[in-house]
C-alpha cells in the first residue's frame, strides 16, 4: 500500500511577504475578494486604476492609480501601503486631499493586509522584488 502524501492545508505562496511574514494562499484569496468589493470600482477591476491617472481631475485631486506592474505602488513599502489603506493618503502626507477614503473603521488589519497581498501577488518578479527590498529599509520614519 502507498499513502500519498498529503498537500499542506494552506501553502505559503513563494517568494511573497507582507510585513516580513510569509503569505498564505488563503490569504490572497480573500484579498482578492476583499479587493473586488472595496478597491475595485476606482482602482478598476484588473488593478488598471482610473483611465489618466497622472493628471489631476478638475477638482485638483489624482484620479486613482493603478495597482498593477504599470503603478506605483510596488514602490512604497508594506507599512506605508498598510497606513494610507487604513488611514487614508493623509494618514502619511498630512494635508494631502485625495479621493481614496480610509478604510481602518470598514476593513480589520486582517483584511487590509489581504487586500495588499493580494495586489502584490499579480506583480511581476521584479516589482515583488524591488518592493521587498524597500519594505526592508522601511524603518517606520
Amino acid at each position: 500500500m502507498v499513502l500519498a502524501q498529503s498537500e499542506p492545508v494552506d501553502p505559503r505562496v513563494e517568494g511573497l511577504t507582507f510585513l516580513g511574514e510569509p503569505v498564505l494562499a488563503a490569504e490572497v484569496t480573500a484579498g482578492q475578494r476583499l479587493y473586488a468589493d472595496n478597491c475595485a470600482s476606482c482602482h478598476g477591476a484588473n488593478l488598471e486604476g482610473q483611465p489618466d491617472w497622472r493628471r489631476r481631475l478638475d477638482t485638483g485631486r489624482m484620479p486613482a492609480p493603478p495597482h498593477d506592474d504599470t503603478g506605483h505602488t510596488w514602490h512604497h513599502s508594506d507599512r506605508m501601503l498598510f497606513q494610507i489603506t487604513k488611514g487614508g493618503v493623509g494618514a502619511v502626507v498630512p494635508g494631502y486631499e485625495s479621493d481614496m477614503p480610509a478604510f481602518g473603521e470598514d476593513l480589520t488589519d486582517a483584511e487590509i493586509a489581504a487586500i495588499l497581498v493580494y495586489i502584490k501577488s499579480t506583480w511581476p518578479e521584479r516589482q515583488r522584488e524591488f518592493q521587498a527590498e524597500v519594505s526592508a529599509n522601511d524603518t517606520g520614519g
